[in-house]
C-alpha cells in the first residue's frame, strides 16, 4: 500500500509561507528562509498547500506505507481481520427497501463527472449539482437537501485528473440545463470545483442561475 509524501524543492521555494498558512495540521514551517516539511507523520498527504505555492516547488511522490504493509489487514495471513458484511438482499429487494429508513435521491447512474457522457438524456431540462466527494460523509443529509429532484455529479479536483471545467462546458452546452448548484467542502482544494463550475458556465455562452453552498468540516453549512 502507497501514501503520498510531500516534498519541497528548495530551489524553487521562495520561503513566501503560503503553504505553511494552509496546512491545518503544521506540517510545514518556514526555515532559514525556506519551506520544511518538519516531520512526514504531521502530513496528511491531500496536498491543500499544493495550490497554494506560486513557484511550484510542492510535490506528492508515493511512498510505500510500511506499517500496513506490515499488518497484513484482510489477507487472510496469521493476525489478520476479515469483516465480511451479508445484507441479505434478494433479487425482489430493492436497494431503497433494503436500506434503513433511508431513500437514495441519486437519478442516474455513473455519477462522477469524468464517468457521464456529456450528451446523457437525464441532463435535458435537469437541475444540475455538482458536489465534492467529501461532503457525501461530511453531509449527513445530503439526500434529502441538496440531491433531490436533481442530476448529480461528483468529482474531486485534488485527486483526478482530469479537466472538470472542459467536460462541464460540453454538459451545459449540448444540453438545455435549468440550474448548477456547487456543492464543495471549505477546505482550500475544493476551490478548483467551484473553479471549474464557473469557467464552464462562461465558456458555454448560456445564463443560468447558479449557487455555490458550503460545507464545513463539522458537517455545517457555512455559506
Amino acid at each position: 500500500m502507497s501514501m503520498k509524501v510531500m516534498r519541497i524543492d528548495e530551489e524553487k521555494c521562495i520561503g513566501c509561507g503560503l503553504c505553511a498558512n494552509v496546512c491545518e495540521h503544521s506540517a510545514i514551517e518556514i526555515i532559514d528562509g525556506k519551506a520544511k516539511l518538519v516531520s512526514e507523520s504531521l502530513c496528511d498527504g491531500l496536498g491543500n498547500c499544493l495550490p497554494e505555492c506560486p513557484t511550484g516547488a510542492i510535490t506528492l511522490e508515493d511512498r510505500l506505507d510500511s506499517s500496513a504493509a506490515n499488518n497484513n489487514l484482510g489477507c487472510g495471513c496469521p493476525g489478520s481481520t476479515v469483516r465480511t458484511i451479508d445484507r441479505n438482499v434478494t433479487s425482489n429487494t430493492s436497494l431503497e427497501e433494503s436500506s434503513v429508513g433511508i431513500q437514495s435521491q441519486l437519478n442516474q447512474w455513473p455519477c462522477q463527472i469524468q464517468l457521464v457522457p456529456v450528451n446523457a438524456p437525464y441532463f435535458e431540462n435537469a437541475k444540475l449539482l455538482v458536489a465534492a466527494d467529501c461532503t457525501a460523509f461530511a453531509y449527513g443529509n445530503i439526500h434529502n437537501d441538496f440531491m433531490k429532484d436533481k442530476i448529480t455529479i461528483i468529482g474531486c479536483p485534488k485527486l483526478d485528473n482530469a479537466d472538470y471545467a472542459a467536460k462541464l462546458t460540453q454538459i451545459i452546452k449540448l444540453n438545455n440545463i435549468k440550474s448548477v448548484t456547487v456543492l464543495r467542502m471549505s477546505v482550500p482544494c475544493c476551490g478548483g470545483l467551484t473553479y471549474a463550475v464557473q469557467k464552464a458556465l462562461k465558456d458555454s455562452d448560456k445564463i443560468i442561475p447558479w449557487q455555490i453552498v458550503t460545507i464545513g468540516t463539522n458537517g455545517s453549512i457555512i455559506d
